[in-house]
């Protein structure tokens, strides 16, 4: 079986590795050994959304995780059997526009509570650099971003971003990504949104 040292990598490296072992793996299992925390969560969340088993050991400060089995072209089959025009919604900042910090965090606010009331959704929404903010403990816009999230609306924030801020204990809507999964979905995105 082959193995992939990914410890002390940086986010996306592990998934970017664990991507391209799968790949050449011909089917086989791979084992993958990541740091605990986002690495074994964002390698993890990667493999099971393509179908992969993940079994998990702790090994050495970290984990060793064996993926296979499953149905390693779901991802393909999904994205050939999904509908091609997804919009993906990319926040990079709390504040929206530029100018007074207290007018674009309450037009943010606005914006986020506005998108409720519209008849169509982005499919996806990507929280990048303080854009991560909005996401975690104290934010004034949780209740709407877990209302979009009833609504099929996916809420995604980068982990790295989260570690920045040191508020990767506070996410409170959605769930971690990577920088992997939000250049795919921006790179597949029938169109991008940038607030």
């Amino acid at each position: 079986m082959k193995v992939i040292d990914c410890r002390k990598m940086a986010c996306p490296a592990p998934v970017i590795a664990a991507k391209r072992a799968l790949e050449e793996s011909a089917g086989q299992p791979v084992q993958i050994l990541v740091d605990a925390g986002a690495p074994r969560e964002n390698v993890t969340r990667f493999a099971t959304g393509r179908g992969h088993e993940v079994r998990e050991n702790p090994f050495e400060d970290g984990y060793a995780l064996t993926i296979g089995g499953g149905n390693p072209a779901f991802s393909d089959q999904a994205t050939a059997s999904a509908p091609a025009q997804k919009t993906v919604m990319l926040v990079t900042s709390d504040r929206l526009g530029n100018g007074d910090d207290e007018l674009g965090r309450l037009l943010m606010k606005n914006f986020i509570i506005t998108l409720l009331e519209l008849e169509r959704l982005p499919d996806r929404v990507l929280f990048v650099n303080s854009g991560a903010l909005l996401t975690t403990e104290g934010s004034e816009v949780l209740e709407a971003l877990d209302s979009l999230g009833n609504k099929g609306v996916e809420i995604l924030t980068c982990g790295v971003c989260l570690d920045f801020y040191h508020r990767k204990d506070k996410l409170k809507a959605g769930s971690v990504t990577n920088m992997l999964t939000i250049a795919e979905s921006l790179m597949e995105a029938g169109s991008v949104i940038r607030t």
